[in-house]
Parts: C-alpha cells; structure tokens; sequence
C-alpha cells in the first residue's frame, strides 16, 4: 500500500516539475501556486525571479477559519480560499498572476479555487 502512495506522490510532483519549465512568475504577474492536502487546501503567491512568497492562505487562514468550517464540502472550501487570496492579492494591487495547479489535474478543488480567485478579481 505506501508503495502506490509513493508512486503517486512521485508522479504528481514530476507533472509539476514539467509544468515549472513553462509556468514561472514575475514581479509584474506573480505565480498562484496551489497545494492540496487530504483535509486542506492552501494558495500561495510566488515572485519566482526574487525567491520570495508574496501572500498565503490555506483553510486554516485565521481570517476565514469561521467561514470554512460553516462551508459544506471541501469544494465550497477551495472556493473560499480562492476567493481570499483575491482579496489579499487585491489589497497589494496585484490583478495579473499566473495560475499553476501544482501537478493536480485542473478539476474540482483546484478548479473551485480558481474559479474563486478569478470571481475575487484575479486574471489569469
């Protein structure tokens, strides 16, 4: 059984690897990163160029922790998510990034954080 689960790990962060060849932020469009875990999902905004993390969020962001927990499922979490580091993003006058699913096929949570980051005003 850890052997598949290894496997899998290994698959996705090779995807992700691959897909970092073409996907890469600058200071004038930073990059969205997403990360999905078992229970959470968390955001980041990354200056490649620099090396530096402009903004996260996660379901255990203090700011949206009582939100989270009232929404349903974890969809309607990503969402929520999504829709938070918009905000952020927004307060740091950041409009354009670049979205990077992580090596996660591009459905379900990460599709919903997307879809709320680009209601929160985010293009990419």
């Amino acid at each position: 059984m850890p052997d598949k689960v290894l496997q899998k790990k290994m698959t996705r962060e090779r995807r992700h690897r691959h897909i970092l060849k073409s996907v890469r932020g600058t200071e004038a469009r930073p990059r969205l990163v997403v990360f999905r875990s078992n229970k959470h999902i968390y955001a980041q905004i990354v200056d490649d160029l620099a090396g530096h993390t402009l903004l996260s969020a996660s379901t255990l962001s203090k700011a949206i922790r009582d939100e989270v927990a009232k929404a349903g499922n974890k969809i309607a979490q990503a969402k929520l998510v999504g829709m938070h580091i918009a905000e952020l993003a927004k307060s740091k006058e950041m409009t354009m990034i670049v979205f990077d699913r992580g090596g996660y096929l591009y459905h379900g949570r990460v599709k919903a954080l997307a879809d709320g980051a680009r209601e929160g005003g985010l293009q990419f």
